[in-house]
């Protein structure tokens, strides 16, 4: 089974999160054009395809408030050869089409943004997905100043996993003991955000089974490792797939050690690895 995590030229979010860099970027109409053809170039490839496939959108901006993207989710699903195509969103956009889906092939990696939108509506959004058997995770960014939002959620989805990311500026000691304590409780994954394992080394599965791909098909063995590999639409990927160990000394996103060999999250977290589901709140 190959994953290919797939980023095109998409940098615009309809969000203004200040700690983000793709805050309410605007992308022209020139570059939304020649992202929804890398995107269609990228669905045709995997049509022509027989080898099994699993992708995961991660775009830099808003993915699903683009017709684009909502319609490549849709033909990617539809491909017998490929049994999960997932996409990190915040939610926001339309969700009538996902009522096309096939069943158990789609899913969804929900981040909710305290101050971007409220959580009565974004519940609400939740509970759509539930109706139309749209698998998904929610998730927030753990600012000190959203922490009462995820307490929040917490009360708001009681069956629901929630994973939290650690704040990327964060300094030493951002987070007191207690504050790790009581993050830790409602994510047990949460120490490999704030104080991950060193990666230098480790086996991963990174380069041999999974593979970034951008929008002009460049190759790399995933988001954090900038060697080129090859180009999806040139080489053959028999070629180019191969086992190496990682050169990051730390890897402190879900994306990157979910597929370290060392760490037990493949097995935990099942066929909903790409949307961070794990196997327990499936």
């Amino acid at each position: 089974m190959l994953t290919l995590l797939y980023r095109g030229s998409l940098e615009s979010c309809n969000y203004t999160c200040n700690y983000c860099p793709f805050a309410k970027r605007r992308d022209t109409r020139a570059t939304l054009a020649r992202d929804a053809a890398e995107v269609a170039r990228f669905v045709g490839w995997a049509a022509s395809q027989t080898r099994p496939l699993r992708v995961l959108f991660t775009p830099w901006g808003e993915a699903l408030v683009r017709r684009h993207y909502r319609e490549a989710m849709l033909a990617l699903a539809a491909l017998p050869h490929l049994s999960q195509v997932a996409l990190q969103t915040n939610l926001s956009g339309p969700l009538a089409w996902l009522a096309d889906a096939p069943a158990g092939k789609l899913s969804l990696w929900c981040t909710y943004h305290p101050g971007q939108t409220t959580l009565a509506r974004f519940v609400e959004r939740t509970r759509r997905l539930d109706t139309m058997g749209i698998r998904y995770s929610v998730g927030v960014v753990a600012r000190h100043e959203h922490f009462e939002a995820i307490r929040d959620l917490r009360t708001a989805l009681p069956g629901s996993n929630i994973w939290l990311n650690a704040y990327d500026r964060r300094g030493p000691g951002y987070y007191s003991e207690r504050d790790l304590a009581w993050l830790e409780g409602l994510d047990p994954w949460f120490p490999l955000q704030h104080k991950p394992p060193p990666s230098r080394g480790v086996a991963c599965r990174a380069g041999s089974e999974v593979l970034s791909v951008d929008g002009e098909g460049e190759l790399q063995r995933c988001h954090f490792i900038p060697t080129r590999m090859g180009n999806l639409y040139v080489d053959a990927l028999d070629e180019v797939l191969q086992e190496k160990r990682c050169s990051r000394l730390r890897c402190d996103c879900f994306i990157g050690y979910a597929h370290r060999r060392d760490l037990p999250l493949h097995e935990q977290f099942g066929d909903g690895l790409l949307a961070r589901i794990p196997i327990a709140a499936a």
